[in-house]
């Protein structure tokens, strides 16, 4: 297949973005709706105008708040139907409110002070990525909120690609299926997504960080909650009457190997992570986070929890504790093992816009982690932006570019790997 050079419309590009990002879409952990926030569906709303604008004439949004979009294949051959993927809401741990992007042209090294608060600095001795960004056009907020880019980037990337398909019919390509998710970063980004009518043979999430990266593991997860009974007797006559929960609580936790919490691991490594603690005398409730990336790795970091419980029972006859699983997500990499041709058409894709293609892992869950398990394998592909969740959140221009070529050659590659 000759070289096709893309010739893609930064302008318009970083004029979506810069629109997408204006648009306040915090989701909110404490929330009963859903979406969690309905100011999502403002972006949502202007997603769907844009994409009828485009042609795009199946263009909705769906009762939870996805939008959903077909663009039809213009290709003879019966090419499989791929699915692009990103969400529109924003973390719940920083402000999303008038966010007001700076664009740091020719960026030529050190650090980039934020003009509507000093004290936010991006440091290029903390932000080894910006070293690889010489010379790029670097957006930011402007200090005072996040900027967004997680995954707004991934929405304008989407919307840009289509948009350059739809304007190129000479580049052929298959049926490729369009959604934009709400409430990702509350984890419930695929709660009411319905995997048989979105009719995606394979999918991509756009939601990645570093240029090049694709990824296609994740952690494995379970939600463990452990709860301590208690005897509450006057303070005055408790001896070797009254077993204070809270006491039994904190053993076990001392029990528990210091080098499996988050902050001591890295990598492959999984964790333990007690992120709630309530308690009184009589009962004590822990939650634990509980992450691996693979089966046999959580399998043995419950059972060493369960074996704790039982010692510190030896110990205490009349202690009464419950120790409840709940599953969370598994690494999507036991299902994208068996079609291993999703992820090598995106390295493909990737190489094709000058990259090395770089797989990697993810030490959390994405919406293409359950979609995987779903039924609909799912790795995920880079965004270009660094520093998510935070003031100092960034992106580089040219970064979003070759993210937005590597989406149009991925729709190319399914269409020339497919033989009728």
């Amino acid at each position: 297949m000759p070289e096709v050079t893309l010739d893609i419309p930064v302008a318009e590009l970083v004029d979506r973005f810069c629109r997408y990002v204006a648009v306040d879409t915090q989701a909110a952990v404490e929330s009963e709706t859903y979406p969690s926030t309905f100011k999502q569906l403002d972006l949502c709303r202007i997603l769907v105008a844009e994409l009828y604008e485009m042609g795009i004439t199946d263009a909705r949004m769906t009762k939870p708040g996805y939008v959903i979009a077909t663009v039809p294949a213009n290709s003879v051959k019966k090419v499989p139907t791929i699915g692009l993927i990103a969400h529109v809401d924003t973390s719940p741990d920083v402000s999303g409110k008038n966010v007001k992007p700076v664009i740091h042209e020719n960026y030529s090294g050190g650090d980039i002070v934020l003009p509507g608060d000093a004290t936010q600095v991006i440091r290029a001795d903390e932000t080894p990525e910006l070293g690889a960004c010489i010379g790029d056009d670097i957006i930011t907020s402007d200090g005072t909120t996040l900027l967004g880019a997680d995954d707004k980037a991934g929405v304008a990337e989407i919307m840009t690609a289509i948009r350059y398909l739809v304007d190129h019919p000479e580049l052929a390509h298959g049926p490729i299926r369009i959604a934009f998710t709400v409430d990702e970063e509350v984890g419930t980004g695929t709660k009411h997504f319905d995997v048989k009518k979105f009719a995606a043979d394979y999918a991509y999430t756009i939601d990645g960080s570093t240029a090049g990266e694709v990824e296609d593991e994740t952690f494995s997860a379970d939600s463990v909650t452990v709860t301590f009974q208690g005897v509450n007797i006057h303070p005055g006559y408790a001896k070797g009457k009254m077993l204070n929960s809270t006491t039994v609580a904190a053993e076990f936790i001392s029990f528990l190997p210091r080098e499996m919490t988050p902050e001591t691991t890295e990598d492959r490594e999984g964790f333990m992570h007690l992120h709630s603690m309530e308690g009184t005398v009589n009962t004590t409730v822990l939650k634990y986070l509980i992450r691996d990336f693979t089966l046999e790795g959580l399998l043995r970091k419950e059972t060493l929890m369960q074996e704790t419980l039982r010692a510190l029972k030896a110990k205490y006859p009349a202690l009464d504790y419950t120790f409840e699983v709940e599953e969370s997500y598994r690494n999507m990499k036991y299902v994208l093992d068996q079609y291993p041709r999703v992820t090598e058409y995106c390295c493909e894709a990737i190489r094709r816009c000058g990259l090395t293609p770089r797989q990697g892992l993810i030490r959390g869950g994405t919406d293409g982690a359950r979609l995987s398990e779903m039924g609909l394998p799912t790795p995920n592909i880079f965004t270009g932006g660094h520093n998510f969740h935070s003031k100092t959140e960034w992106i580089s221009v040219q970064d979003m570019t070759r993210a937005v070529e590597t989406i149009v050659h991925l729709a190319m590659i399914w269409e020339e790997k497919s033989n009728s």
